[in-house]
C-alpha cells in the first residue's frame, strides 16, 4: 500500500497522539479517561481540524467499524485536495452511537467532510497496525533514499579528510582573537 506524503505525516503524527494520551506520568493507563474528555471538548476542537486533524481524531478513537477497506485503501493514496465528497465514502465506515453524533458535528465546519476523511484514514491505518505503524507503508526504497542522504549529511564526502572545514574553523576563532595552534 501507498500512502500520500498527508497520510504519511499525519500517520505517524496520530499514532503519537495516542500515545501520549495513553499513560499519565506514573504509567498507569488512562486512554479511555483522556478520550472521554476529548469527546466532551470536541466542538471546541473545531478550529484545529485544518492545522492539526490528528489531534482532532483521536476522539474518534475505537468508534470506526470499517465496511468497505477497499474504498479507504484508495484514499489512502490521496492528498487532501483530490479527496471526493464525504457522501462518496461514508458508506465505507459505520460509526458508533457516540462517534456518529461527533461526525454529525464535524460536517457543520467548513472542512469537516476532508476532516472524517482524514479521520477514519488515520484509524484504519492505526487499527491495520494494531498501533504500531513505524513508516512501513511506504516504499522501502524511499526510505533507504532519504536514509542515504541524512547518512550523506553526516559523513560529508568520503574523500574530505575535513581539513577544510578545520582551516575555515581555525581562521575564525582567529579572526574571534584567539591564538592558532602549532
Amino acid at each position: 500500500m501507498m500512502l500520500s506524503q498527508f497520510f504519511e505525516d499525519l500517520t505517524k503524527a496520530y499514532q503519537a497522539e495516542i500515545e501520549d494520551l495513553q499513560s499519565d506520568s506514573e504509567g498507569n493507563d488512562i486512554l479511555t479517561s483522556r478520550l472521554k474528555s476529548k469527546r466532551s471538548q470536541f466542538a471546541l476542537m473545531m478550529p484545529m481540524i485544518d492545522t492539526d486533524p490528528e489531534m482532532v481524531a483521536v476522539a474518534f478513537h475505537g468508534g470506526i467499524d470499517f465496511t468497505n477497506p477497499q474504498t479507504l485503501l484508495l484514499l489512502l493514496g490521496d492528498e487532501p485536495e483530490e479527496f471526493p465528497s464525504w457522501a462518496d465514502v461514508a458508506d465505507a465506515v459505520q460509526f458508533e452511537s457516540w462517534a456518529q453524533k461527533l461526525a454529525d458535528i464535524a460536517l457543520q465546519e467548513a472542512g469537516g467532510e476532508r476532516f472524517l476523511i482524514t479521520t477514519v484514514c488515520l484509524e484504519y491505518l492505526h487499527e491495520k497496525s494494531n498501533g504500531n505503524y513505524n513508516g512501513a507503508y511506504g516504499s522501502q526504497a524511499a526510505d533507504d533514499q532519504s536514509d542515504d542522504a541524512i547518512e550523506g549529511v553526516e559523513r560529508d564526502d568520503d574523500d574530505n579528510d575535513g581539513s577544510d572545514l578545520e582551516t575555515e574553523g581555525a581562521d575564525w576563532l582567529a579572526e574571534q582573537g584567539f591564538e592558532r595552534l602549532g
